[in-house]
């Protein structure tokens, strides 16, 4: 089968959009494709000598070559995968997505010019996803007939996207909150570690954005637990009433050969698609003149496309647009006219400066008018996070979400764009809205934000959920909790139902991994567990129970309360061995470590020991597993291209 492609594209910057793939993983033995073409300038005539650079994460690393006097490259032997061709020459970066099926040859035509707008095709899978109305002026696909009938109208669709364009703004405007990592701490000390419950993932697709763009993100980005929860995890699922299980698994730490790596998991109950309530979303859209970048609002728009078409009849949605002013560009519309909410969306332009706040008591007040009782009411606000105009004070606009929180709409913040994200203040407000805040970096990360993880997972299945950890000073001497550093509670405030945390939707699972020093034998236990300061002269050292002689290493405790309610309910689980051999240990232990090693080697942390790129990728390199969506294939590339970096 050979399909031709011809796109248009500008004189741009690397794009945002991530190079590395989330295709579908290959089978055991398929047949290998080919993408083949050439450069042209504007006048249809071969450009020689330019760069073009294949990336995908189905490929062990990048591949390069030079087109010749004829313009042409070309690049064989290719696993199925959604590949991302970068053209170099003349001061031209462009960036485009190619998807290759099984035995297939793409003959990729590009053609530099400098337009201000940039449209080419990316080829997605109808069976999945179908974008919304094309942007005026799209190169149109030309594809021969499928090899197989498997392969008809869901591989031969296409929609055209607007190509995004990076503009460089200053870094400087990019804000992150500032992490003091956890150290090890005494079990003599601090017998308890407790904080709330996270499922945010902003930060992995935004670290996956610097390094995609051949930049170390900075140390604040790297926020670890959110690296891990980006991942999918085999955990077992509730049987009883409770809607959350616990559990662990215990292996040497890799990256410290004197300490033990202690993995807890929490998952909740799934639901079928097919009973997902009614769903009442009010997107909130920033469309001020910083949104006009085509990673920005252009992105927002075609990844808002991909969910249109996984609306029900019974389902509403609205759009309240916010710049220098805000207003109700879409009513409350069933998901029946699919047509009416695409025109709603793709006929928004960028334009002003910005008043969030204006915008989000609006969304509040419609999503009001449109509640459902028994369904889900959620405001998203989608934004490169700049609020510059209004009330626009953190503490102004968290006190307004709080407020409204409690009519039952929870808040959910999409992040977008490069040099102007806010990082901290977006994550501030998803916090207080009792919702998720994630960021989008390219189309497949819309996709598996709006359209996979927009149904069941937004149904709250627990609130304000809360852990903590109670440790045997008979068996672990010292430990470290890894990440988690802004979701840290007082221990008292574990039985306090007053105070807010982390939800949990439907088939949510939350990873914790913690770093322990054994207590090994006496003398060790003396050393390592008395406390670090001078002896007390009115009290002595606290005895150990009778429980300290079970063999557990610890209690996990889970406190939260049903979506409607307001006493919370104890879940208490007590962890003991065995320590499997790290060889014995399953994927999805071995390949968090991975993706921790990664964490901790960006931060360049404290703790990272004997860390390196080496091992994290080899960790995960065996730990992919089944992998349904390729995200882990896609982080072994992420390693191997931060390895790659000065």
């Amino acid at each position: 089968m050979v399909r031709s492609i011809v796109a248009l594209a500008g004189a741009l910057l690397l794009a945002a959009s991530p190079s590395i793939s989330t295709a579908e993983p290959q089978a055991a033995a398929v047949s290998t494709g080919h993408i083949t073409g050439a450069v042209l300038d504007a006048g249809g005539h071969p450009v020689e000598g330019a760069t073009v650079t294949l990336l995908c994460g189905c490929l062990p690393r990048s591949r390069q070559v030079k087109t010749g006097k004829d313009g042409r490259y070309r690049f064989e032997g290719l696993p199925p995968g959604i590949y991302s061709v970068r053209v170099q020459t003349g001061g031209a970066d462009l960036l485009r997505h190619v998807e290759v099926h099984e035995g297939e040859r793409v003959e990729a035509v590009i053609e530099v010019e400098a337009p201000k707008r940039t449209e080419l095709d990316v080829i997605l899978d109808a069976s999945r996803v179908t974008a919304g109305p094309p942007p005026p002026a799209a190169v149109q696909m030309r594809s021969s007939a499928p090899s197989s009938a498997s392969r008809s109208a869901s591989r031969s669709a296409s929609r055209s996207v607007e190509m995004m364009r990076l503009q460089r703004e200053p870094a400087s405007r990019e804000a992150y909150a500032h992490i003091a990592e956890n150290g090890l701490r005494s079990v003599g000390d601090a017998p308890l570690s407790t904080f709330s419950a996270d499922v945010d993932t902003a930060s992995y697709s935004n670290v996956r954005r610097f390094l995609v763009q051949g930049q170390r993100p900075p140390k604040d980005a790297v926020r670890i637990e959110e690296l891990i929860n980006y991942f999918d995890y085999d955990y077992p699922t509730p049987r009883g009433e409770d809607p959350v299980a616990v559990s662990w698994e215990l292996g040497p730490c890799p990256w410290n050969a004197e300490h033990l790596l202690v993995h807890v998991g929490l998952q909740t109950k799934p639901i079928p698609s097919a009973k997902v309530p009614p769903r009442n979303l009010v997107f909130l859209l920033d469309v001020s003149g910083s949104m006009q970048a085509p990673d920005k609002l252009p992105l927002l728009q075609q990844s808002m496309g991909l969910l249109v078409d996984q609306l029900r009849e019974e389902d509403r949605v609205s759009i309240v647009v916010y710049a220098g002013a805000s207003g109700v560009v879409l009513p409350p519309t069933s998901g029946a006219r699919r047509s009416t909410i695409r025109d709603a969306i793709f006929a928004l332009e960028p334009g002003g400066s910005t008043n969030g706040a204006a915008g989000i008591r609006l969304a509040y007040q419609l999503a009001q008018d449109a509640f459902l009782e028994r369904g889900i009411n959620r405001v998203i606000l989608a934004t490169d996070g700049d609020f510059n105009v209004g009330t626009t004070s953190d503490g102004e606009l968290t006190r307004l979400i709080e407020r409204e929180r409690e009519t039952g709409v929870f808040l959910s913040v999409l992040g977008f764009g490069t040099g102007n994200l806010q990082d901290t203040k977006m994550e501030l407000l998803a916090d207080e809205g009792n919702g998720n805040y994630a960021y989008i970096d390219d189309l497949h990360e819309g996709r598996k934000v709006l359209v996979e993880q927009a149904g069941a997972t937004l149904v709250t299945v627990a609130k304000d959920v809360k852990l903590q950890v109670e440790w045997n000073p008979a068996e672990v001497a010292e430990y470290r909790l890894v990440g988690y550093e802004n979701r840290s509670l007082r221990d008292e405030d574990f039985n306090d139902d007053t105070k807010d945390a982390g939800e949990l939707g439907a088939g949510h699972s939350v990873t914790v991994l913690y770093e322990i020093v054994p207590a090994t034998d006496e003398g060790a236990r003396r050393k390592k567990v008395a406390r670090r300061v001078d002896p007390l002269e009115y009290q002595g050292e606290r005895a150990l129970t009778p429980a300290a002689a079970s063999g557990a290493l610890m209690t996990v405790k889970v406190r939260f309360k049903p979506p409607k309610g307001s006493k919370s309910r104890l879940l208490a689980v007590p962890v003991r061995g065995p320590v499997k051999a790290l060889r014995k240990t399953s994927d999805d232990f071995r390949f968090a470590a991975a993706v921790t090693e990664l964490g901790m080697l960006l931060r360049d942390s404290p703790h990272k020991g004997s860390s390196s790129f080496a091992e994290a990728e080899r960790l995960a390199r065996g730990a992919k597993g089944a992998d349904p969506h390729g995200y882990r294939r896609q982080f072994v590339a992420l390693v191997e291209r931060a390895r790659e970096l000065p």
